[in-house]
C-alpha cells in the first residue's frame, strides 16, 4: 500500500499534543504521573489516569550503537552543537561500537557471541531477518501508541511495510517519507561555466561536448567529470538513455520487462550508457580513479572548485558546502545545478536521475541486549519527531531558529539562517552521520516553506536546488525494496556470485578501447551470471517485487 500522506493540519494536533508531553518534563524513565497530559486544552480537570511513559530526561540514557557499514565511524556522541543540547538536557549518552572496515564480519562475530549492542542501524535486508529468527530483536507494536511520532508521520500503511513475516515490527526507518525526497543529479561549476561561455547543458551530446571544452581549456588542473564515490555518476548517467529509467534497476541488477525483472547485462540502455560512459573515460574526461578513489579525495576536488561537472547520488552536501567557501573568496565562483541530462529526442521530464522510497533508506533496530528497550524506542521516537530533527537539523534553539510558528513544531527561523550560510552547513554536516532517524516531509515541509519567503541569492543553497530541481527529478522506487534473498540460501549464494561478476564487467567496460569491447565484456558477464544461477535470482527477485506490489495496492 502507498503511503498517504495525512494533511499537516490533521498531524500539527496530534504531534503537538506528543512534543508537549515528551518536552514537558526533561526526562528520562517510565514515570506515574497522576495528572498527564491529556491532549484536551480546553479541560482544567486532572486527569485519574496513571501514565507508564518514558520521560526522556529524567534519568540517565545510555546505549551503546553500531552503524552495520564499512564505511561508518559514528561521530563522538556530544561533541556537535545538536547532540551535545541532547546530552545535557535529555540526559541522553550513545557509545558507538565502530565496524573498523568490516561490517561483515563484526556482525557474524556478534550474533555468533550473542554480544550484541543495544542499536543496530542497518540496511532493510536479510541480515534483519537473520537476528530476528535468531529472537535478539524488541518488536515496536506495544509502543507506538504510547509514543505517537513515528505511528504519525509514516503512517500505517508504511509500518506495515515493515513488518517481518511473523508480523511484528522489529525497524525504525530512517529518511521515510510520503513525498518526493532526494539528491541525486548533476551539479556544475559556476565559474567554469561562465568562462566557457555558459553554452547549452542539457542533453549527452551537450554534456560530451562541454567535457572537451573543459579538458582543452583546463588540462589536467580540472576534473571535466566527477562521478563520486564508488563512480555512482556512472549510473546517474543511465538515467539519461530512457524516459522513466530508474537508477534503482542498475543498484538491483534486474530491469522490468511487463512483470518479470531481466538481466542488466543485456538491457539495452544499460549497454548504451555503459558505451557512453566508456568514451568519456577513454577520453579521460571523467576521474581516472574513478572507482577507487575515497570520500574525501572527492571532497577535496570539489571544494577547491577543481570540478566542472559533478554527478552523484547526493553530490549536495559537498557541493553546498564549497560553494560557501568559494564564493567568499569570489563572487563568480561556486557550483549550481541543472536539470538531470537527456538524450537528444527524450522528453527532459521523464528523466530520473535518482529515486526515493516511502521507507527511506536504511532502519534501527533494538536487540535484547538493551536493558531498557523502552526507554530506547522512547528516545528514537523523539529524536524522528519535530524537536529532535529540528536539533539535528538546525542547531539549539537561539541560533538559526527561535520559536515556533502557529502550529508550534514548525521553528521560526532567525536572519542567522541566511547571513552565516556556512556556519549552518558545517552544523548539517557535524550531524548528517547521526540522522539515524530523519523525518523527510517534517524537514522538507519546515525548510521548504521558509525558503520560498526568501529573495532566491539568500536561499541554502541545497534546500534551493531540491526545491527547483531534485525534488522534482527523483522517482519512486518503493516497490524493488527489499528484493534481496539471505546470504546463506541458494539465491544468496547466486547473489554474491553475480555481484562479483557485475563489478568486474563494469570496471572493464569503463576501461574498454571501444564501443564493441563494451559489449564484447557486457556478453561474457551475462553469459557468467547465467551460468553462476542468475535466472533463479531474477525469479526470486521478481517474486519479491510482486509481492511488494500487492501489498502496496492493499492486497
Amino acid at each position: 500500500m502507498r503511503l498517504r500522506k495525512k494533511s499537516l493540519a490533521t498531524s500539527v494536533s496530534a504531534l503537538l499534543a506528543a512534543a508537549l508531553m515528551l518536552s514537558a518534563c526533561a526526562g528520562g524513565t517510565k514515570t506515574a504521573n497522576p495528572s498527564p497530559d491529556t491532549g484536551d486544552k480546553g479541560s482544567s480537570t486532572p486527569t485519574e489516569a496513571v501514565s507508564d511513559k518514558y520521560v526522556l530526561g529524567e534519568q540517565p540514557l545510555d546505549f551503546s550503537f553500531y552503524g552495520h557499514y564499512d564505511w561508518y565511524t559514528m561521530p563522538t556522541w556530544g561533541e556537535d552543537a545538536a547532540t551535545k543540547w541532547i546530552k545535557e538536557n535529555k540526559k541522553v549518552d550513545v557509545k558507538a561500537i565502530n565496524s573498523q572496515g568490516n561490517a561483515q564480519q563484526k556482525f557474524n562475530t556478534m550474533i555468533a557471541s550473542g554480544e550484541l549492542p543495544d542499536v543496530i542501524w542497518m540496511d532493510r535486508n536479510s541480515d534483519v531477518e537473520k537476528l530476528r529468527e535468531n529472537d535478539m530483536l524488541v518488536p515496536y507494536d506495544d509502543y507506538l501508541d504510547k509514543y505517537p511520532n513515528l505511528k504519525e508521520w509514516l503512517g500505517e500503511a508504511g509500518i506495515n511495510m515493515l513488518r517481518s513475516p511473523d508480523g511484528k515490527l522489529y525497524q525504525f526507518p530512517n529518511w521515510y517519507t510520503s513525498q518526493p525526497n532526494g539528491n541525486a543529479g548533476y551539479v556544475v561549476n559556476s565559474k567554469i561555466y561562465k568562462e566557457l561561455g555558459e553554452p547549452k547543458l542539457e542533453t549527452t551530446d551537450d554534456l560530451t561536448k562541454y567535457l572537451e571544452a573543459v579538458k582543452a581549456k583546463y588540462g589536467n588542473t580540472v576534473v571535466p567529470f566527477e562521478p563520486g564515490i564508488e563512480g555512482q555518476g556512472i549510473d546517474i548517467l543511465y538515467s539519461a538513455f530512457k524516459e522513466d529509467a530508474l537508477t534503482r534497476w542498475v543498484s538491483i541488477r534486474g530491469v522490468p520487462n511487463g512483470d518479470k525483472l531481466t538481466s542488466i547485462f543485456t538491457d539495452p540502455t544499460y549497454r548504451e550508457s555503459m558505451q557512453y560512459a566508456a568514451k568519456l573515460f577513454r577520453d579521460k574526461l571523467i576521474s581516472q580513479d574513478a572507482l577507487t578513489q575515497t570520500a574525501d579525495q572527492i571532497k577535496e576536488k570539489v571544494m577547491t572548485g577543481r570540478v566542472a561537472v559533478y554527478a552523484a547520488s547526493s553530490p549536495t552536501e559537498n557541493a553546498m558546502n564549497a560553494h560557501a567557501e568559494l564564493v567568499k573568496k569570489d563572487p563568480d565562483a561556486g557550483y549550481f545545478m541543472i536539470w538531470p541530462i537527456h538524450k537528444e529526442g527524450l522528453d527532459k521530464n521523464k528523466i530520473f536521475p535518482g529515486t526515493y522510497t516511502q521507507l527511506g533508506w536504511n532502519v534501527s533496530v533494538i536487540t535484547k541486549a538493551a536493558k531498557d528497550p523502552e526507554a530506547i524506542f522512547a528516545f528514537l521516537d523523539w529524536y524522528t519527531g519535530p524537536e529532535g530533527q529540528t536539533l539535528l537539523m538546525w542547531g539549539p534553539e537561539g541560533g538559526y531558529w527561535d520559536g515556533y510558528e502557529e502550529d508550534g513544531i514548525t521553528p521560526k527561523f532567525t536572519e542567522k539562517y541566511v547571513t552565516d550560510a556556512a556556519g549552518l552547513g558545517k552544523l548539517q554536516a557535524d550531524t548528517t552521520n547521526l540522522q539515524w532517524n530523519g523525518n523527510t516531509v517534517f524537514i522538507d515541509t519546515a525548510k521548504a516553506k521558509y525558503e520560498s519567503t526568501l529573495p532566491e541569492e539568500e536561499r541554502n543553497w541545497s534546500t534551493r536546488w531540491q526545491y527547483e530541481v531534485t525534488w522534482k527529478t527523483q522517482a519512486n522506487a518503493t516497490e524493488f525494496i527489499t528484493l534481496d534473498p539471505a546470504p546463506e540460501s541458494e539465491e544468496g549464494i547466486i547473489r554474491q556470485r553475480v555481484e562479483d561478476i557485475y563489478t568486474e564487467a563494469r570496471a572493464k567496460a569503463l576501461f574498454a578501447k571501444d564501443d564493441a569491447e563494451v559489449l564484447a565484456v557486457l556478453d561474457k558477464a551475462e553469459a557468467d551470471a547465467q551460468a553462476a544461477g542468475y535466472e533463479k535470482l531474477l525469479a526470486y527477485k521478481t517474486t519479491k517485487w510482486q509481492a511488494n506490489l500487492a501489498q502496496m495496492n492493499g492486497q
